[in-house]
Parts: C-alpha cells; sequence; structure tokens
C-alpha cells in the first residue's frame, strides 16, 4: 500500500483545519489522543507489514500461477491504480471530510489482497493488486487529512514522527516472517492473513476521527461534486505512468510508442494536478511538494539496486544483501524523530538541506563497493546515514504541508505530495533502469553469485548511482526555497 511512506511522516497556523483546543498537557499519546494515535499509527504498522512482506512472497506467486513474465505488472497494476485514488481522495476529503475515503480504502484494500490470495490464475492476482492501490491511495491521503484536522499543530511532526517509527519493526521482521510463512504455509497467507488484523486498530480509530475530524471543513458547499477536470487528469496520469512503467520493461525500438503515449499523457496532467509552479522551484509550497518527489525518487531508486550490486559484484547472498540495509530502518525514524523536538522547528530547513546532503552523500558512497579493496559495509554504514537522512526530509515534508495549507485544501495538497513522490519513484526508477540495461546490465541480473565475476558491470551500476546522487543534491538547493519571502 503506498501507505504513509514510510518511512513518512508546519509561516502562519491557517493551515489548523478546525478548531481544535489545545490539550492541557502531554502529546500525541496523552488522554485526549490516546485512541487516535494508537489507532491509526497500528493501521500504519499493519500496511507497512504487508508492504514489507509482499515482496518477499511474490516471486513464488508469480511461479505458482504461471505468470513470471507478468512480474512486474503485479507492482505496476497498485502503483498506477494508487495514483488515481490519490486524487480522488484529496477532493473526496476536502468536501466530505477524510472518514469515507478512509474506510472505503481501508474496505478496497483487505478485498484486494483477498483477491489475491485466493488468484488461480495471474492475471486475477494482478487485478486484486490494482484493487489494492485503490484502497492504498484513499488511505494514505486521508490519513494526512485526519493529522492536519484532528491534531493541533505542534503534535503533528510527533504523529508524523510515529509514523515513520511504525516502519522500523516490520522492515526487519516483514520479510523473515513473510518467508517462513511462503515456506510453511504457502505464499496465499501472506495476503489473506493481514485483512483481519486491522479491524481493532479501525475499532479504536473510528469513533475519534468521527468526532475530531469527520464532514467538510466550513460545513458551506465544499460538499459539491467533484472536479471533473481533476479526475480525468488522474485518469491521465495514471494511464501515463502505467505506460511509461511498460515501455522501460522492454528497451525495443516499439516500446518508444507506449513510452511517448505515456510521457504525453502525464505532461499535462502533471501540470494540472501539482501546485504551479512546481516544476520551476517556485518559494512555497510548490517546492514542498517538489521536494518530496526529488528526496523520495532518487532514494528509492538507488536502494532498489543495492542488494543486486552486492550481490552480483561482491557475492553476498541474498539475505545478507538485504540486511545490510535493515539499520536503515532504525536511522530513518531516528531522523523523523529529530526533526518532531519542538526546539529544532526553528532550524527545520536547516535540517532538511543536511538530510539532503547526506542522502547525496550516501547513494555517491554505495558504488565504492564496486572496488574489491572496499570493505562490504561500506554500504551499511552509508545507508545508515543516508536514512537518517531522508527522515529528517520526509517527515518534515509532510509537516510543512500541512502549515502551508488552507484548511479546505489539505486533501487536494495532500494527494500532490504524494503523487510527487510516487511519480518521481518511477519516473527515476524507469531512467535508472534503462541506463543499467543500457550499459549491460542485463546479463548482471541474472548472473549467479560464483558467476558474478564474469558478468561483472559496474559502469551499470555507477549508471544509476551517480545520477541519483545529483539528483538529491539538486534537492539540496530545492530546501532553500520552502520558505516564502
Amino acid at each position: 500500500m503506498a501507505a504513509p511512506n514510510p518511512r513518512d511522516a508546519d509561516v502562519a497556523d491557517a493551515a489548523d483545519p478546525v478548531d481544535v483546543p489545545q490539550p492541557p498537557a502531554g502529546g500525541v499519546l496523552g488522554r485526549p489522543y490516546r485512541a487516535l494515535s494508537v489507532g491509526i499509527v497500528s493501521v500504519v504498522l499493519l500496511i507497512a507489514f504487508e508492504a514489507t512482506a509482499v515482496g518477499t512472497a511474490m516471486p513464488v506467486a508469480a511461479r505458482e500461477l504461471d505468470g513470471v513474465s507478468l512480474y512486474a505488472f503485479a507492482f505496476s497494476g497498485y502503483f498506477t491504480t494508487s495514483l488515481f485514488a490519490m486524487v480522488l481522495a484529496g477532493q473526496w476529503s476536502d468536501r466530505r471530510g477524510p472518514l469515507a475515503p478512509l474506510t472505503c480504502g481501508i474496505s478496497g484494500f483487505a478485498a484486494g489482497l483477498l483477491l489475491s490470495g485466493t488468484a488461480g490464475a495471474m492475471w486475477l492476482f494482478i487485478l486484486g493488486r490494482a484493487v489494492q492501490g485503490l484502497g492504498g491511495g484513499l488511505v494514505i491521503v486521508a490519513l494526512y487529512v485526519i493529522v492536519g484536522r484532528a491534531y493541533p499543530e505542534r503534535l503533528r511532526p510527533a504523529i508524523m514522527a510515529a509514523f515513520a517509527a511504525s516502519w522500523v519493526v516490520p522492515s526487519v521482521v516483514g520479510p523473515l516472517a513473510s518467508g517462513a510463512v511462503t515456506e510453511h504455509l504457502g505464499w496465499r497467507w501472506v495476503f489473506l492473513g493481514i485483512p483481519v488484523l486491522v479491524v481493532l486498530p479501525l475499532a479504536l480509530a473510528l469513533p475519534q476521527i468521527r468526532r475530531r475530524a469527520s464532514g467538510p471543513v466550513d460545513g458551506s458547499d465544499r460538499d459539491a461534486s467533484f472536479d471533473g477536470r481533476r479526475i480525468r487528469l488522474a485518469l491521465g496520469i495514471s494511464l501515463g505512468a502505467g505506460l511509461l512503467q511498460y515501455a522501460a520493461q522492454d528497451l525495443r525500438w516499439l516500446s518508444l510508442l507506449p513510452g511517448a503515449a505515456g510521457v504525453a499523457l502525464l505532461v499535462p496532467a502533471v501540470l494540472g494536478l501539482l501546485p504551479r509552479g512546481t516544476y520551476r522551484a517556485a518559494r512555497g509550497l510548490p517546492s514542498v511538494v517538489l521536494l518530496r518527489g526529488v528526496a523520495a525518487g532518487s532514494f528509492i531508486a538507488a536502494e532498489s539496486f543495492v542488494p543486486l550490486m552486492l550481490v552480483t559484484q561482491r557475492g553476498l547472498s541474498p539475505t545478507l544483501a538485504g540486511f545490510s540495509l535493515a539499520a536503515g530502518g532504525a536511522t530513518w525514524a531516528l531522523g523523523s524523530w529529530v526533526q518532531s523536538r519542538p526546539r529544532l522547528e526553528p532550524y527545520r530547513e536547516r535540517l532538511m538541506t543536511l538530510g539532503m546532503a547526506l542522502t547525496a552523500a550516501a547513494i555517491a558512497t554505495a558504488p565504492s563497493v564496486l572496488i574489491d579493496a572496499v570493505p562490504v559495509w561500506t554500504v551499511a554504514v552509508a545507508w545508515g546515514f543516508g536514512c537518517f537522512g531522508m527522515g529528517l526530509v520526509i517527515s518534515s515534508t509532510s509537516v510543512l504541508l500541512l502549515q502551508l495549507s488552507a484548511p479546505e485544501e489539505a486533501g487536494t495538497n495532500s494527494a500532490a505530495l504524494q503523487i510527487s513522490d510516487g511519480l518521481a519513484n518511477v519516473i527515476l526508477l524507469a531512467i535508472g533502469g534503462a541506463a543499467f540495461a543500457a550499459l549491460g546490465g542485463g546479463t548482471v541480473a541474472h548472473a549467479t553469485a560464483e558467476a558474478a565475476g564474469a558478468a561483472s558491470r559496474p559502469a551499470a551500476f555507477a549508471a544509476v548511482f551517480l545520477p541519483m546522487a545529483l539528483v538529491a543534491l539538486v534537492g539540496a538547493w530545492v530546501t532553500t526555497r520552502l520558505r516564502e519571502r
């Protein structure tokens, strides 16, 4: 689920969406907010566990369903539908409150899990993943709106830090638990076991959401019909992203046609759905939205190639290669916790600049292990610092977005933030993947550990990491434009 990424986590107080009285004492776990906080963080925890576990079970599922050739569509199907659902959730939340999109999103996500878990053919499995994406896109935006409405400004950094912390345990335990379940019970139970677990946290959170964050913001005409133009743009961005992903999987000349069609759909949709001036880093909200995409896209695109590099170029087992990134979950949560400290609020932009610098340094350091004399643990150390920087940046973009959004625009702007995040992921992954394949990475991807020396293509990995480090450095410049003059 495109859940509050996790690894996810407010200039005037005009963004306080509801006139919520400040609590006399305590924080997000104080008596007025305890049930709501435990409920929504538990939802994120379960979503995080599903997101980290599914990747382990997916290869087995594709093999058993005789659908290895369609493997990539199990991921892209989720992503493309979630982009459409994010825009829908933004309008739905702004006009009628976040309660309905949240409940519909959870229901859709659970239905997608059940459909995938019971699928007898690969096309049904992919359909289930697409339904999951619809639910996930609704939930992530609705959760942001709930935070903006239900919590006063001083508590928002803390709840965003809690969202990030809820990914720590799943990022370590999820793949191991999923592997054990897949081996002993079968891959289907990885999908079928989660829907039941979400009932308890929802039962805790829903009464508080209904009391604090339901209904339109101003009680006037915000419950009018949806903006048809934005819905059409959402369809365009979803279809365009799908075509671009499809084209990126095949370097034949023929694939240029769906790629060009995808770009033709994406460009006007992005210009229409993101805040005006996002592409040129206009000060304020547009730069916040741009930074989210630059940070997430560069980091995730690079991280996707780290295990492959360690397995094929340094001979590590897949388990060891995966564990080299395990500490990143803890340092990401630490960075998110640091940005939530009230005494550091005046220095938020400087912290974000530091975070992007650490991210760029980590990405640039990772390919140093292509040199045999460099110890492989260098990647683990560098990635720990990079994840700390991402914790500072990602949670802070969420906090700044709520600060800079009028109450009636929180849903639309939250959707824009998530679109920037997800779209940057697919575009930069497509660019990195194409460069990797063009320089011989395809032979690396199919090499065994024993044959790694013969299939070594260090230039293919460098063509991924070094450009992404430059993109992250651009993000460091964008952090200087987050506040209006």
